[in-house]
């Protein structure tokens, strides 16, 4: 059998972690796979003819160890998915700079690239006619350091934000109530190939979407606008990806990209009964 390891991290106990429906299917189809932590020392990654980044959900807080590991795997015999140069790409959310250059729209974003201040706030509230922000890091995962801020906020608040992004290049955009009345849309696609789509809505009293912060998911059928910008948005992609998760929301009326997810999104493939299989044949034929 060939070998591939499913890249993980330690402590997934408080996650919700769908890889593992990966291993019938790929054992089926004469794979051995083998789920290991990326913070193991020494580990031989030569013996293996595949590595895939999955659910690495701590590597935001250990971002340079995080890259040095898959550089060490993509230095190794092993081939690396998604491959070192699309996550190196992926890994600060600027590259919705290069998305919205290609045409791509985005969430409206205010890109904070010096020490924040509260005229940063200012501005993004009279850019955005907006009442309330969200802020968040470039780099960032799971809705870490990720604040919803009300106009009256901002002076009680302000010093211990500036301490938390002291070290962290901040991003600001409008609060968008879609999220919280619609929901935010993600489909996904293997090699290129669509599989399948959820909304995923947040709590009552949250904004966050994920399952973790208490967020709902539901299967849906994506409408043609919706794939269609899916389909814009991986063209736009600087190489092909071997998963990508394209979430994208309703920003007055129109679709945008709220992230592009090429790293470690969760693929939920508990939300379609086909997908976990599909992944299996598209990556066997793939690496056959």
């Amino acid at each position: 059998m060939r070998k591939l390891a499913i890249l993980s991290t330690d402590h997934l106990e408080d996650f919700f972690v769908y890889d593992r429906m990966l291993v019938e299917p790929l054992n089926k189809l004469g794979w051995e796979v083998t789920e290991i932590s990326w913070h193991t020392s020494n580990h031989d990654w030569d013996q293996y003819d595949v590595v895939v980044v999955r659910s690495t959900w701590d590597y935001q807080a250990h971002c340079d160890a995080f890259l040095d590991c898959l550089r060490r795997i993509d230095a190794s015999s092993a081939q690396l998915h998604n491959p070192l140069s699309l996550i190196e790409w992926n890994i600060s959310k600027q590259y919705l700079k290069e998305l919205e250059d290609k045409g791509v729209p985005i969430v409206p974003t205010y890109w904070v690239e010096k020490a924040l201040e509260p005229s940063d706030f200012a501005l993004a509230f009279e850019r955005f006619a907006a009442d309330e922000l969200v802020i968040k890091p470039y780099v960032s995962a799971n809705a870490d350091f990720t604040y919803r801020l009300k106009r009256e906020d901002i002076d009680g608040r302000f010093d211990a934000l500036a301490k938390e992004f002291e070290h962290r290049d901040a991003m600001i955009q409008p609060f968008l109530s879609s999220i919280v009345d619609d929901g935010e849309y993600s489909l996904f696609y293997f090699d290129s190939h669509y599989s399948h789509a959820i909304c995923k809505q947040p709590a009552a009293g949250d904004f966050r979407v994920q399952e973790e912060h208490g967020g709902e998911l539901s299967s849906i059928k994506p409408s043609e606008k919706m794939f269609t910008l899916a389909q814009q948005t991986l063209q736009a992609l600087p190489c092909d990806a071997l998963y990508a998760r394209i979430d994208m929301v309703n920003v007055d009326g129109q679709l945008c990209i709220i992230e592009v997810e090429l790293i470690e999104p969760s693929l939920y493939f508990n939300m379609d009964s086909k997908s976990a299989e599909l992944f299996s044949e598209i990556f066997a034929n793939k690496f056959a």
